[in-house]
């Protein structure tokens, strides 16, 4: 038997079975049922949405002997012949290569005869907006006023081409772009059909690189199963020469750090892998659009399709970047893009200098990239102006309680050691004040809230943000002390070293939680989540 395209084999033949489009299908199968079907439809939308698969079943449903529910039967002798492409009443065009207005004007001379064997005689003619102008005027008078035998269903990618009188006289059905999810269901129920083993994550980024068709979808998930073995992520991105977001992550990885070396190696290993540089590069671009999803929006999960680990490397990376960063990033991978389809010959070139560019916003002299310049130096007077302001209240409180303890000493004749309650002075070798921590006796409030803070911290020190993430934070009424509680010992002493508490206090100052000199506790406690962060390094 000869073999035939899985999306030829799997095309819906009643409007139950269309996928994604259920405000266009319910509507004709109502029409349908209640014989209220127009004389001239217009179905606009992407490439592998529907559109003609839905002009052949409502062919179908206007000449079915037995309509069920608004459906074609898919039984009678008119529905098999519609479907097997011998049917002399119902007519595809492809307007693409029948532009002129020659075509038109035999139309308009075949609808006067009644149909030979169906109810109706139906034209279905594709990508309608590349019809002439003239053609487009031949064809006016009659799709206002066709006979009651006649049907047209136009079709087009394009519907800002048709003129406003083709538009006028038909009805109009927007077709949407399939989701994801709907699509690896599909692909899922085809694979179960067609005995292909199928994971769902790979069902899924199929899903993805068919951008809402589900003809490509399909041949992609084809193309894929041609080895006889099972569809796994793996072959899926061997067969479609796709990097995985792993790759990306490395990258969104060796920008922020300005790792030069890593940048070059990941652009080698693409090349030497004979991978298409130009698709590397639209992932790059689609994974700092998700970065800044997860950066602009609070409940980004509804607006990226993605498994439950891609999602949480997206998170992971966009808390190192601000939003104006990853904006000025955006514009550099799509200027290089369009380099790239410009001059093919360049595209290493063109990769290499881009991603060094982004590495070091200096380098940049676009309103871009002095905007993610100002971004770095607002967080940085930020904290100087704080550490200031505390230096000059903490001299301040110093005078004044030397003042008053000077004045006790002369009231009381005290000793030369005394300490206030809810104060403390340390001095240095020298008796002089260096120092004051205030013991605030008021309690303690939590932040539950942290988003801010770990986008800080993990800006200042990526590993620090998932220790951060597992804890519970606490900052006193006045300021002046921290206190983080941790699930394990490991993550307390992480949090202790010098280093982490430099990068926690002037993350806290930032974010305007705590002074730039707040006290920092660190301590092991049930009340966190028993998890471990995130290691950043698996998988790359």
């Amino acid at each position: 038997m000869e073999h035939q395209a899985l999306y030829r084999k799997y095309r819906p033949r009643v409007f139950d079975d269309v996928c994604g489009q259920d405000h266009i299908t319910s509507v004709l199968k109502y029409e349908a049922e209640h014989g209220l079907l127009s004389h001239a439809y217009l179905f606009c939308g992407p490439r592998g949405t529907g559109k003609t698969t839905c002009a052949k079943i409502l062919a179908k449903v206007v000449n079915c002997d037995e309509p069920v529910n608004g459906s074609p039967c898919g039984k009678c002798y008119k529905c098999k012949s519609i479907d097997d492409g011998s049917a002399t009443d119902v007519v595809e065009m492809d307007a693409a290569s029948n532009t002129g207005v020659e075509y038109i004007r035999d139309i308009r001379d075949e609808v006067t005869y009644s149909p030979a064997v169906m109810k109706k005689r139906v034209y279905i003619i594709d990508e309608v907006h590349m019809l002439s102008i003239g053609a487009f005027n031949a064809l006016l008078k009659t799709l206002e006023e066709p006979p009651e035998h006649v049907m047209f269903i136009l079709a087009t990618t394009e519907q800002h081409k048709l003129p406003a009188t083709i538009v006028s006289r038909c009805q109009r059905f927007d077709f949407r772009r399939i989701t994801a999810a709907d699509i690896a269901s599909r692909l899922e129920y085809i694979a179960s059909a067609e005995s292909i083993e199928l994971e769902h994550d790979a069902a899924l980024l199929l899903a993805r690189q068919a951008q809402g068709g589900m003809r490509d979808a399909v041949n992609l998930f084809e193309l894929c199963a041609g080895g006889g073995n099972g569809v796994t992520v793996d072959r899926v991105r061997e067969a479609l020469g796709i990097s995985g977001i792993e790759n990306a992550y490395r990258t969104a990885l060796a920008v922020k750090s300005a790792d030069h070396a890593v940048l070059f190696r990941v652009i080698s290993d693409v090349v030497s892998s004979s991978k298409d540089i130009a698709v590397f590069w639209q992932e790059l671009i689609s994974f700092w659009r998700d970065m800044l999803v997860v950066k602009s929006v609070r409940e980004s999960d509804s607006y990226l399709d993605m498994t439950a680990a891609d999602l949480e490397m997206i998170n992971s990376a966009a808390a190192r970047f601000t939003a104006a960063e990853l904006i000025y990033h955006s514009t550099l991978l799509d200027e290089a893009m369009l380099t790239m389809n410009r001059i093919p010959q360049i595209k290493r070139n063109t990769a290499e200098l881009t991603l060094i560019k982004m590495s070091d916003p200096a380098l940049g002299t676009s309103p871009d990239a002095l905007s993610a310049r100002i971004s770095l130096l607002e967080d940085k007077i930020k904290l100087m102006n704080k550490n200031a302001a505390q230096a000059v209240q903490i001299s301040h409180e110093a005078e004044t309680m030397t003042e008053s303890v000077k004045q006790q000493r002369d009231e009381e004749g005290s000793s030369d050691h005394y300490r206030r309650e809810g104060d403390s002075s340390e001095e240095d070798n020298s008796g002089s004040s260096v120092s004051v921590k205030i013991q605030s006796a008021d309690g303690f409030r939590e932040i539950p809230d942290k988003s801010e803070l770990l986008e800080k911290i993990g800006s200042m020190n990526p590993i620090l943000r998932g220790f951060v993430g597992k804890a519970a934070c606490f900052v006193s009424n006045n300021g002046r002390e921290i206190l983080i509680k941790t699930p394990n010992e490991f993550s307390a002493s992480m949090l202790r070293s010098e280093d982490s508490v430099m990068t926690l206090r002037d993350a806290f100052a930032l974010c305007s939680f705590a002074d730039g000199e707040a006290s920092i506790k660190v301590e092991v406690s049930e009340i966190a989540d028993q998890t471990y962060p995130m290691n950043e390094l698996d998988g790359i």
